[in-house]
């Protein structure tokens, strides 16, 4: 083991005040594309008068190249005898898989680390952060929250709780003790809660297995430092915990080669285990300051597997078609053998999709078929041998695949699109050569449908750079064509190359001038085009396979947009080749290649149409929204009569988008969390419209200066309250709610300022005594950690609507 002394450093008052002054100015709404947003709740802590606040960053925030800081799992307050805040508790910087970010890529890794590398056992479970306050009070947090939550019997906290008890009684210790001696070192303990009573996750964890594992002891700074896996298992064994399993590797090389065999068989010394968190040092430049470090290597099979199993196992239990994308054979065969067992055991249902007894049935099917899920797997890959399939059938898929690009203006995919066309005639529908505006997105899909018909692969054009436009395509798609494969065509943007793409991509865009069918960047101008183009980026979101609609590809390929078009093209048909071997059956030449990237380069369109985003003659650029409609003809109405009807200023989003993206939230979830919004549906009680309400004429008085901004605005453009204003995009965040309302919490850019201090839209009343504003009273109670409110997040769904006035009788 590696030995280093124990790491101690106290807080610095003034370091921490700094930390909570730059997160409290992110509070009610989503800055520049430079900066970043951090949702803040506050908690009372049972027997404490000490408030505590949870911080949390969206998760691909931390994929950006500056933060206040990294850590997730974060809880402030404020120390009653200083007055100064202080950091209560603190998880651990947010770290990447293998592979996922630039930074774990073993390139990096070799240059930019040193040894010992610390392995230790992924267990499986859920995060507890254990550390003490002020006042001696034990403080026992989940990943971002605390105390009992709407349903005590479902909160990691407080079953987290019931297990230091435990633990403590043991010593013969108490609580005050313990808080006492986590805040005297200045440290959080973190934990893994591994017990099938409470949970049941992917591994099993009964009887003597279940209690918290001790995996980490952070020092409670903005700055991630950690405690040496020695100095966690002497930690562990002190105050009772669970001790994880650890060992070192003296360099990269050996590091690789264990992880690489490991990773074959998914176990070690003999038992079942997820992956490996590795510790070491490392530097982000070649002589920066060496500090501590964590990537994971987890283990994909048999634990995605088992993973498909369970949900479409709840699937099948729910009514619904399973989405089975890989192990088809095995998983059909899984699903009979389950459907027999609930017939046996009814009982078991219902346990199920409370996530009770899901290992219980998965080994039962084990044991049936005498394997173990590592036996599975090699079976499978021996099935593929010599056809280079990825396993589970997909190796003799032949037809039916759609390629979905996930790109912003500039990245290449329409070149990609041709060449593949020239290279083996596949089908490509490009979503700019669809005439129609109205009903586009049908259109767009029914073009694709009908070249499904005459060619094995059809490459869907289209930027598709938001999880509502991906959701979109594959559900249309799939309802036309029955079990249709879809590849994910992925441009990755990497927050810290963001300004490297931009730069690029207008480069390309402006070196093809008007070469396009809805971007003329000769005719148009550049201030227009960039706009167009800063937009597309800002409201990228790139593929998370990790949650819908993106986990429904079939297969993602990914690609660099500052690479050439011939290096990417070559990367997608030898992708294409390894998962889809009779999709193309003899890979190209290089001069195959070549003569491709010609003929897509040389081609130019027949027709060009205006983006909806450009601006059209008749507008004035002076305007907030450079997006915004052709101004009318301007009426020179009086304004003191037409501004006496105007009730508030808001923008008005698409129904269709906000209820798809709320209904979509809950389709997964139990009963206990979607049963409000059932009831609203079935009560008719689902807004027919929705809005975000900017500056209500009540709030005229408290705000004058926003009123005035947007009456303002108003008589520029002729004073009419039918006009709109402009556009705005609004980034649905997360929903709230109480069993008399519900309403989305939104994020909202600086360009359209709000007098709300929770920008939020109402979704719906439980009864019409109800009213609307009761969503601001709600939220407001939310955020100051009440238990009485439930929430779910939205994972930043970004939708955009009109900026105008509602004035009564218009």
């Amino acid at each position: 083991m590696a030995d280093y002394s124990t790491p101690f450093k106290p807080q610095d008052p003034d370091e921490v005040n700094g930390l909570i002054e730059l997160l409290d100015h992110t509070q009610g709404r989503k800055k520049g594309n430079a900066e970043f947003f951090c949702k803040k709740r506050t908690y009372k802590v049972e027997g404490s008068p000490i408030l505590v606040d949870s911080w949390k960053f969206l998760d691909h925030e931390y994929k950006r190249k500056a933060l206040p800081t990294f850590a997730r799992g974060l809880f402030t307050c404020k120390n009653p005898t200083t007055g100064d805040w202080e950091i209560a508790s603190r998880g651990y910087d947010k770290f990447f898989n293998i592979d996922e970010v630039q930074k774990t890529k073993w390139a990096w890794i070799e240059g930019n680390t040193k040894a010992p590398y610390e392995l230790t056992v992924k267990e499986n479970g859920c995060i507890i952060f254990i550390s003490g306050l002020p006042d001696d009070t034990l403080l026992v947090c989940s990943k971002h929250s605390l105390g009992p939550g709407p349903d005590p019997d479902k909160s990691h906290a407080r079953f987290g709780e019931k297990w230091v008890d435990r633990q403590l009684e043991k010593l013969g210790k108490s609580r005050a003790e313990f808080a006492r001696a986590l805040r005297e070192a200045n440290v959080t303990a973190v934990a893994e809660l591994c017990d099938d009573a409470f949970e049941e996750h992917i591994l099993p964890y009964e009887e003597d297995r279940a209690g918290l594992y001790l995996h980490g002891v952070n020092l409670r700074l903005p700055k991630f430092a950690t405690y040496s896996a020695a100095e966690v298992k002497k930690f562990a064994q002190e105050w009772g915990f669970k001790v994880v399993d650890s060992f070192d590797k003296p360099d990269v090389k050996s590091l690789r080669d264990f992880l690489e065999e490991a990773a074959e068989t998914g176990s070690w010394d003999g038992k079942d285990v997820e992956g490996f968190v590795i510790r070491c040092k490392a530097r982000d430049v070649p002589d920066g300051e060496w500090h501590d470090w964590f990537f994971k290597y987890k283990f994909e099979e048999p634990y995605l597997m088992y993973r498909l199993w369970r949900e479409c196992t709840k699937s099948m239990i729910s009514s619904e078609r399973p989405k089975i994308k890989k192990h088809k054979v095995i998983t059909a065969e899984y699903l009979r053998f389950a459907k027999k067992y609930f017939e046996e055991h009814p009982e078991a249902k219902e346990r199920y999709v409370e996530n009770h007894g899901i290992i219980k049935l998965r080994n039962a099917f084990l044991e049936h078929r005498g394997q173990k899920g590592s036996d599975i797997i090699k079976e499978e890959a021996e099935e593929d041998t010599g056809s280079e399939g990825t396993g589970g059938g997909d190796s003799q898929i032949k037809d039916n695949v759609v390629l979905a690009s996930i790109a912003t203006l500039g990245c290449g995919k329409t070149t990609i699109a041709h060449a593949l066309h020239e290279l083996f005639g596949w089908g490509h529908v490009q979503n700019d050569n669809i005439p129609v505006k109205a009903g586009k997105a049908r259109a767009f899909v029914g073009a694709i449908s009908d070249a499904l018909r005459k060619h094995p692969v059809v490459f869907a054009d289209r930027n598709n750079h938001q999880f509502r436009e991906r959701e979109q395509l594959i559900k249309d798609v799939s309802k036309l064509n029955y079990k249709t494969t879809f590849v994910a065509i992925h441009y990755v943007h990497r927050g810290d190359l963001m300004g490297e793409i931009e730069n690029a991509t207008m480069a390309r865009v402006f070196g093809r001038g008007d070469n396009h069918q809805t971007i003329q960047a000769t005719t148009q101008s550049r201030r227009t085009v960039e706009s167009i183009m800063k937009g597309f980026l800002r409201r990228f979101q790139g593929l998370d396979l990790g949650r819908t609609p993106d986990s429904d590809f079939n297969t993602a390929i990914d690609l660099d947009p500052l690479a050439s078009s011939r290096g990417n093209l070559e990367v997608v048909v030898s992708e294409l080749k390894r998962h889809y071997p009779n999709l193309i059956p003899e890979l190209p030449t290089p001069e195959d290649y070549d003569r491709a990237i010609l003929a897509a380069l040389n081609y130019a369109p027949s027709h060009h149409t205006t983006s909806r985003n450009a601006p059209q003659r008749s507008q004035t650029k002076e305007t907030p929204s450079a997006a915004g409609p052709s101004e009318a003809p301007k009426r020179q109405p009086k304004q003191s009569h037409k501004r006496k009807q105007i009730d508030y200023f808001g923008i008005f989003l698409p129904a269709r988008e906000v209820y798809a993206a709320v209904n979509s939230a809950f389709e997964a979830q139990p009963e206990r969390i979607c049963g409000f919004w059932k009831e609203l549906n079935a009560n008719d009680r689902v807004q027919k419209t929705f809005h975000v309400t900017l500056c209500h004429t009540s709030s005229k008085a408290k705000q004058p200066e926003i009123w005035k901004k947007y009456t303002d605005l108003l008589d520029s453009k002729g004073g009419d309250p039918s006009t709109v204003l402009g556009r705005g995009e609004v980034e649905l965040h997360s929903m709230a709610w109480d069993g008399r309302v519900m309403a989305v919490r939104v994020l909202l850019s600086d360009e359209w300022e709000c007098a709300n201090e929770a920008p939020h839209v109402t979704v719906g009343t439980a009864n019409p005594s109800i009213k609307p504003f009761e969503s601001n009273e709600m939220l407001e109670a939310w955020s100051r950690g009440s238990n009485e409110i439930f929430s779910l997040e939205l994972q930043g769904v970004k939708v955009e609507g009109e900026v105008k006035p509602f004035a009564r009788g218009w």
